[in-house]
Formats: structure tokens, C-alpha cells, sequence
């Protein structure tokens, strides 16, 4: 991750939704909400290899993700593009498997038909290896230009989400 702030390789770790945008073939942007899985610098996301993300990546392998906190007060977001490809075979298996692994409990893994039937949805993995990285955080802007006092009370300030 070139020169990004501290808190993204941690907020990463986290269990998100991402949006994941891919570009149809009349030029339109198709978006997805995924789980994801964030290693050595790239984003990992099971799909279906007929999924329109994972053939709008076959035919023009570059996407763009967005993971964002709603959590009140501190609110941030990651974006990234780049290019894209399309795994298969036993290692997009492995890849998938550990993407169900961080979104759903032991017994839903175990459950028969939820946990195979889920990892049998995912036959490919879309492999995003970022080149542009953007980010923001409500703390820092918050510590820098509020004194922090955003922090200090967020309901004070800002609405909950429904």
C-alpha cells in the first residue's frame, strides 16, 4: 500500500461490505456489495464465474472497490482501482473458502445446505491488485480542524443511520 495512512491496513482486517465497480460493455459502471478478503496488498471476492462482475473483468480486467466504517463519529472510507483478474481452480477454492470463513459463523460453515451450498455459488475469485489508493477518516478531520470535539460526543452531532 504506497503511502497510504496507518489505520487502513487495520481497518482493512475488518469485516465490511465492500462495493465493487465494474465496467459493462456500453460503458455504464455495474456495482456489487461483496465480502472480501484484503491480503499481500490485493482485494480477493468469491463470485460466480457467470456473476456480470466477473465477466465485465474478463472483458475489461480493471475494477474499482470501496470498503467504508459507519461506525458513529468515526466514520471512513478506502477506495482503490486497478487491474483485475479472474482466478479459478483449487486456488480460487482456498480463496473462498477463507471469504466464508471471515463473514460466517462455524455452524452456518457446517450447515448443510447453507455452507456448501454458499461455497458452491463461488466457482471464481476476482483478484483487484490496486494502483490508485484513496482514503478518508472523520477522526483526522475531526483532530484537525474540531479539536476533537466531534469525538468527544458523536450523537451530539450527527444522526444515526437507519
Amino acid at each position: 500500500m504506497p503511502d497510504t495512512p496507518q489505520w487502513i491496513g487495520t481497518f482493512l482486517q475488518g469485516r465490511r461490505y465492500a462495493v465493487l465497480a465494474t465496467h459493462n460493455d456500453d460503458g455504464s459502471i455495474h456495482l456489487t456489495p461483496v465480502w472480501y478478503l484484503f491480503e499481500d496488498g490485493q482485494f480477493l471476492v468469491g463470485t460466480s464465474s457467470t456473476s456480470r462482475k466477473a465477466r465485465n473483468i474478463s472483458a475489461r480486467p480493471n475494477a474499482s472497490l470501496v470498503v467504508d466504517g459507519r461506525t458513529l463519529g468515526s466514520e471512513c472510507w478506502v477506495s482503490v482501482s486497478g487491474s483485475a483478474q479472474i482466478l479459478g481452480g483449487e486456488a480460487s477454492r482456498a480463496i473462498n473458502k477463507r471469504i466464508l470463513q471471515r463473514y460466517l459463523t462455524e455452524e452456518a460453515l457446517q450447515h448443510s445446505p447453507i455452507g456448501p451450498g454458499l461455497a458452491a455459488t463461488d466457482d471464481v475469485t476476482i483478484c483487484l491488485q490496486p494502483v490508485k489508493w484513496r482514503s478518508w477518516d472523520l477522526k483526522s478531520l475531526d483532530a484537525q480542524f474540531f479539536g476533537g470535539i466531534l469525538a468527544q460526543s458523536p450523537q451530539k452531532w450527527f444522526l444515526p443511520l437507519d
